[in-house]
């Protein structure tokens, strides 16, 4: 039996299409209705539907009558507000292409982006860094008149064509503009009931910012498509204020990395959110002890799920089919994947590359510019995240870490993820990375970082992972460390693990 899946194929995407029209499609019918409210511990800003694809089409037409043209790149340069999905959606639904960027990228880093994608215009709120240029810009105050501007019509058309850009780091840590189409939006409704459990009636607190594309997609826009109510904390919110919000305002879903889980818990051991069916996470593997630990705290269970910028999530655990002990659960229903090895599906037991087909209709169209780079990420029908897993008899996947991040102990592979969620179980660490480090020529050895309040000390933890990992598996040094390094959307930077490793070597 071999690891991949035989799931009837998703019904493909409707043609003409536009990816705005299909977030807005139920705004007619429930005009009056909460689509977004923006909360704040004193009070909340309520959009509803009418009012948001009022604004949006607004803006679609605003855009217009700048001069820009369908299928012109304009680079978002906006803050954490509403103005981000509304000019989001306004673009696409005229034909616009807009270029998804975070407010904390840097001007330097920002510049690279204007050289890669060559936008017609930046859309720019002042407080936000962007590299001085001749391209013509559009205010924050600009984008907001827009909105009571006569509407302008959906433009419908080939689903294949691109509707926006976002960026994802590479493996060689450089940034690179992932393509998407249209049809990506209709892709996402395999989520639905195959992670979210998402229903018309439900009100969804993301807690990420309206300009991150996890907040977006799940946040946002797959609530608005099947006409439940989003909501969003205003700017400044912490995640140990969270819990009130979401008991305040009936939350009934709750979205977040798993870091904010974490922080969450480590302020609170009992939460008291009587609405709240389950929470969602994503951006991240889950350790056993947050989910235990919210689990506990809410009486709630939380629902993981697994993609990549280049096709969102598409393995999940749901409501209607809770995860394998040990697992992220199963392809979404109407997903074909594949565990590849050098000569393809690899037997169901065995490690394989998660691979996704490329008739996925959530697949990204390209990387921009670079097709010989798309193409090192396709083998023959399979697109290849460069992840590693295992998928068992039942179809379950169990993570095993990024091909880049497998540790390489005494000829034997080894993940990270499995060393670090042993040492995450340990009572006195907050949270742990592993890598392997090279000691000495040819010679790799398992090294461990850690938080915690204080120092452990190394003869208990060198007794804590004999008990509880094979030999191979052991760590042969434990670092005590302020923090441990992340990117700006939060997650863990193993790779910036072993310069920590020489600068504590050196000091030693």
């Amino acid at each position: 039996m071999l690891s991949q899946t035989q799931s009837e194929p998703f019904p493909p995407c409707p043609a003409p299409f536009n990816l705005a029209a299909h977030v807005l499609g139920r705004a007619d019918d429930l005009c009056d209705k909460v689509a977004l409210a923006v909360l704040g511990l004193t009070g909340a800003e309520r959009w509803s539907y009418a009012r948001l694809k009022s604004a949006v089409l607004g803006t679609g037409a605003g855009l217009l009558k700048t001069g820009l043209e369908p299928g012109d790149h304009i680079l978002m340069r906006l803050g954490n507000s509403v103005d981000f999905p509304i000019v989001y959606l306004g673009a696409i639904a005229v034909g616009l292409v807009p270029v998804v960027t975070s407010s904390q990228l840097t001007e330097r880093e920002t510049a690279a982006i204007v050289e890669t994608v060559s936008p017609k215009c930046i859309l720019r709120d002042k407080s936000v860094a962007c590299p001085p240029t001749d391209i013509p810009q559009i205010s924050t105050e600009a984008l907001v008149e827009m909105r009571d501007l006569p509407p302008a019509a959906f433009e419908m058309r080939d689903p294949n064509r691109p509707a926006y850009v976002i960026f994802t780091s590479g493996t060689s840590g450089t940034p690179r503009a992932v393509v998407h189409a249209h049809r990506a939006i209709w892709a996402r409704q395999m989520m639905f009931d195959g992670w979210y459990g998402l229903t018309e009636d439900d009100r969804l607190l993301h807690a990420g910012a309206f300009n991150w594309t996890y907040a977006l997609g799940t946040g946002l826009m797959d609530p608005w498509t099947i006409g439940a109510t989003a909501l969003i904390p205003e700017t400044g919110t912490t995640p140990e204020q969270l819990p009130l919000l979401l008991k305040r305002h009936d939350a009934t879903i709750f979205a977040a990395a798993p870091g904010v889980y974490r922080k969450i818990l480590g302020h609170q051991t009992s939460i008291h959110v009587p609405r709240l069916r389950h929470g969602l996470t994503a951006g991240e593997k889950l350790s056993d002890t947050i989910r235990t630990s919210w689990e506990r705290a809410t009486d709630t269970a939380l629902y993981e799920a697994y993609g990549m910028s280049e096709c969102s999530t598409f393995i999940s655990a749901c409501p209607s089919n809770p995860a394998a002990p040990g697992t992220l659960g199963q392809p979404q229903p109407g997903r074909r994947l594949a565990l590849l090895g050098p000569d393809g599906p690899v037997p169901v037991g065995q490690e394989g590359t998660i691979a996704i087909h490329r008739s996925d209709p959530g697949l990204m169209l390209g990387y921009l510019n670079t097709e010989e780079e798309t193409q090192a990420r396709m083998q023959v029908d399979w697109f290849l995240t460069g992840d590693q897993g295992v998928m068992d008899e039942g179809g379950n996947i169990t993570y095993l870490g990024r091909s880049d991040d497998m540790m390489n102990a005494g000829g034997y592979r080894v993940s990270p993820m499995e060393v670090e969620a042993v040492l995450n179980a340990h009572p006195d660490i907050t949270q742990a990375a592993v890598t392997d480090i090279e000691v000495k020529q040819d010679a790799r050895l398992i090294m461990a970082f850690y938080t915690a309040p204080n120092p452990v000390a190394d003869a208990a933890l060198t007794s804590y992972v004999q008990e509880n990992l094979a030999a191979y598996k052991q760590p042969r040094g434990f670092f005590h460390v302020e923090a441990l390094p992340t990117g700006a959307n939060g997650k863990l930077l193993r790779r910036a693990l072993r310069p920590i490793y020489e600068s504590l070597h050196d000091q030693a």
